[in-house]
């Protein structure tokens, strides 16, 4: 369908689906530096994900989580992209990115707790430069603008006055410190077409707000393919508002990391925005309230699952030497105490009060939430009557 239409983008991919490495022109230089250490730590990273994803997974089916959002198929996606971000980089999630928040250093408790009912945020934002969650589809697109365009003219302040703004509270590392921060939102290919996400688009554009938009379009928008969805790829969009857009295998880590890094150092150098196309595919389901056999077939799956990201990076550790059996045994244990660690916590949650909300709704008290607490304890009140 796309050779239909002028001013595609490239599809990069540095490694192929057997694990092979190729030369280009222009991303290969992005990824010089990357070595074996790195490599086995992207693979870490990926096989935890993945691991902590089925537990929870089964924990959901077992009712011991209200939700969940698998990630199985996307972790290259989430992996080589968050390898390329600075410490201070601030990220906008949607609800799908396991693998950024674990590498961001987030506790898997809070993920558990939020999926649980028994949170609203799981951690402090500003300690990890990694935003809560949000089930509202686009709304980390606007929220990564407006904080983006606020970096920006921080920025300006800071230059006319002399004094650094430092961001209220945001993380610091004394090594990456002198590096301009910039902002990263994550979103799949179903809320590409949410108008919120035109709107965030808008104002970058406008603004020239230092903000990455990194789309993983992982084929279905719940139960709708991609090809009903758009008829180009979503990274051709980036040129009507006047940035750049790429195209990336998302189940290749190195060519992923090499896009986004690309994309980074433009945005430092205030020539931003940028939107990232990382054409994956969700394996699992959409969430465990979806039924993914009621649209695809096993033939639908044949081609992805022999493009798994995890398998393709074994291949390349093993055949070039990088990791032997023993670190994927080492690994594997590793992942079986993460998913045992993930289970205690679901198996001991204890859900707040429920008036634990309404204080969470406003950081000063508010009227109107006020006036929903007392019509709420009444209405809990009356079945204490009974």
């Amino acid at each position: 369908m796309t050779e239909q239409y002028p001013g595609v983008p490239e599809r990069i991919q540095l490694m192929d689906e057997n694990g092979t490495v190729h030369e280009h022109p222009v991303f290969s230089a992005y990824v010089q530096d990357v070595d074996a250490s790195l490599l086995r730590d992207a693979y870490r990273l990926m096989y935890l994900t993945r691991r902590f994803d089925d537990e929870a997974t089964a924990l959901q089916r077992q009712g011991k989580l209200a939700l969940w959002v698998p990630s199985r198929g996307q972790e290259a996606a989430q992996v080589g992209s968050a390898f390329a971000f600075a410490p201070n980089d601030y990220i906008f999630p949607q609800y799908r990115e396991h693998a950024v928040a674990l590498h961001r250093g987030v506790d898997v408790r809070g993920l558990i707790e939020i999926f649980g009912g028994a949170a609203t945020a799981g951690w402090d934002p500003r300690k990890h430069n990694h935003h809560v969650l949000t089930k509202v589809l686009g709304a980390s697109t606007l929220h990564a603008v407006g904080y983006a365009m606020g970096l920006k003219l921080d920025a300006r302040i800071a230059e006319e006055t002399g004094q650094l703004q430092t961001g209220q509270g945001q993380a610091t590392d004394p090594a990456t410190d002198s590096v301009p921060p910039s902002v990263i939102s994550y979103f799949g290919d179903g809320t590409s077409t949410e108008g919120d996400v035109h709107e965030a688009m808008v104002f970058a554009a406008s603004f020239d707000a230092p903000v990455l938009f990194f789309v993983q379009n992982n084929r279905w928008a719940i139960s709708v393919p991609f090809d009903v969805q758009s008829r180009v790829p979503i990274s051709t969009r980036a040129a009507g508002y006047g940035f750049e857009g790429l195209r990336v295998d998302g189940n290749d880590v190195l060519g992923t990391l090499a896009v986004t890094r690309y994309a980074m150092e433009k945005i430092r150098k205030g020539e931003g925005p940028v939107l990232i196309e990382a054409e994956t595919y969700r394996l699992g389901a959409h969430t465990t309230a979806d039924d993914p056999t009621k649209y695809r077939t096993d033939e639908d799956l044949a081609g992805p699952l022999k493009a798994d990201p995890l398998i393709r990076m074994e291949k390349y550790l093993r055949e070039n030497s990088y990791a032997d059996d023993s670190f994927f045994e080492e690994i594997e244990s590793e992942g079986q105490k993460l998913a045992d660690y993930a289970r205690e916590v679901a198996l001991n949650l204890q859900a707040p009060d429920f008036d634990y909300f309404f204080d969470r709704a406003y950081a000063a008290p508010h009227a109107q939430v006020e006036q929903e607490r007392a019509e709420y304890r009444e209405y809990m009140a009356g079945f204490e009557e009974e």
